[in-house]
């Protein structure tokens, strides 16, 4: 259990069991860093809102976490390490996995001092921040369970960059993050192979450089390919292109989708119609080395939007055969999936306002950017859990004098049960506390509660805590 009085400098926060599984088998060069690690995610998860000062409890642990993001020889890359090899121990547990990647820009333009920003903005040299490329394995249920790929870049453009792309290799271009994102995967099925894994990616991995790879001759059989069709490639030896031939084919099947919240756009379900068809992609004439790739399309449109709504077309370019229209279904439902990544996006910065973090380097941003994705993967993990698992134990999400003093709260008695809440049950409690309602046209809790809800769980803990210090003293009422 954690000890946390804000009010004395001596008392050091005890990490949470969740944040030394996720961290605490760190390769950081010394102990002592990586029980500073557990510490830091325990304060930021508390208080996910709250600026470094503010999480911390005292000035002595703030100024050791600004030590800590200052570390030169601290690479971010070994504090995700340790996340994703507790994310592939998840993984284990699951036939199929859906690892979907996507890209989203940190705005840091009101930090000026601070060091290695890069553009972000196409018109203006003044809008600077990172490129964060990250990939979410999920469940084809929507459950996620931790990321297993992140690439953080600062932009550095160059005069005439943009004229010359096409004559430059891929791996000199931004865009080998897709590429990179199907790599890792590609390692992490050799140590899960009993897993099948379908990278995910929108209009913007539409590369045919990533199909090749997804289907090279040494490119692991467990891990395939799925991409929304930005271009409408050629097809070998047809005269129709890709869209022409998939739109030509006869109806397979409607389906019912779950579509994500997007800009002013609430979370809806859309009823599309599916066709799919198998095809022969004829290799790009600047690639003609690539050679042509047997792949399958599968299009999913909208054909009653409600008013004002762009209906959903979705023409999905995948290496998973599809020879019937169940198989087709799958492949739809599961690129349903991949608004999470998007919603994950942003509780990083809504929930966790990496954003308005104030580090000196970008450096510091990334190493404190590293933490605060587990924070982010653990608020919207609860959220499907309960949904999806609701009566799985929340045991492993809460440590148990956070689950006793949120029963308490909620029931009013000062003797919590022997045996924890479920997920679905603690959930909604802990959104109550964030200001959920919960009445019946409010659906289920969603992350901003959620994280509201746990800057009040810590209080209502530390309290707890103080009055349950000394086994066997009087609960205080």
């Amino acid at each position: 259990m954690r000890s946390q009085e804000h009010a004395s400098s001596s008392t050091p926060i005890v990490p949470s069991d969740w944040a030394i599984n996720e961290f605490g088998h760190a390769q950081l060069g010394d102990e002592r860093r990586t029980q500073r690690l557990t510490m830091i995610a325990t304060a930021f998860a508390q208080q996910p809102t709250a600026s470094i000062p503010q999480a911390m409890p005292d000035w002595a642990a703030a100024k050791g976490a600004y030590r800590f993001f200052a570390t030169e020889d601290i690479p971010a890359r070994a504090i995700r390490q340790a996340h994703h090899q507790a994310t592939l121990q998840r993984v284990q547990d699951h036939p199929v996995i859906l690892a979907v990647q996507d890209t989203t820009t940190l705005n840091y333009s009101t930090h000026p001092q601070t060091r290695g920003l890069g553009s972000i903005g196409s018109h203006s040299a003044k809008t600077v921040g990172l490129i964060l490329h990250s990939t979410l394995a999920i469940t084809p249920a929507g459950v996620p369970l931790g990321f297993v790929h992140t690439s953080v870049r600062a932009r550095q453009t160059a005069r005439g960059q943009r004229a010359t792309r096409h004559q430059r290799p891929l791996a000199a271009k931004e865009s080998v993050k897709w590429v990179e994102s199907l790599t890792a995967c590609q390692e992490l099925a050799a140590q899960s192979r009993q897993t099948r894994w379908v990278n995910v990616a929108d209009r913007e991995g539409d590369l045919y450089e990533l199909f090749a790879q997804a289907l090279a001759p040494t490119a692991h059989p467990q891990v395939q390919l799925l991409v929304r069709s930005r271009h409408n490639r050629p097809l070998e030896g047809q005269t129709k292109t890709l869209w022409e031939r998939v739109r030509a084919r006869p109806l397979a099947a409607t389906l019912e989708v779950r579509v994500g919240s997007r800009h002013q756009q609430p979370s809806r379900l859309a009823t599309v119609s599916i066709r799919w068809a198998e095809v022969t992609l004829e290799p790009p004439r600047r690639r003609p080395h690539l050679g042509p790739l047997r792949v399958w399309v599968v299009e999913a449109y909208e054909t009653r939007a409600p008013k004002g709504v762009e209906p959903i077309l979705w023409r999905l370019v995948t290496t998973v055969p599809v020879t019937s229209a169940e198989e087709a279904i799958v492949c739809v439902q599961w690129y349903a999936q991949r608004w999470q990544i998007e919603v994950i996006h942003r509780v990083l910065k809504s929930g966790c306002r990496i954003e308005q973090r104030q580090l000196e380097s970008a450096a510091r941003l990334d190493r404190a950017l590293a933490v605060d994705q587990v924070v982010a993967w653990r608020i919207l993990g609860l959220c499907k859990t309960a949904r999806e698992q609701p009566d799985a134990s929340i045991s492993q999400w809460l440590d148990q004098a956070e689950w006793e003093a949120l029963w308490c709260q909620v029931h009013r008695r000062v003797d919590p049960p022997k045996t924890p809440p479920t997920v679905g049950q603690a959930v909604r409690w802990l959104a109550r506390l964030g200001g959920f309602l919960g009445r019946r046209r409010d659906g289920h809790p969603g992350p901003t509660t959620l994280w509201r809800g746990f800057h009040r769980l810590l209080d209502l803990t530390v309290m707890y805590e103080l009055c349950h210090r000394k086994k066997g003293t009087k609960k205080c009422g």
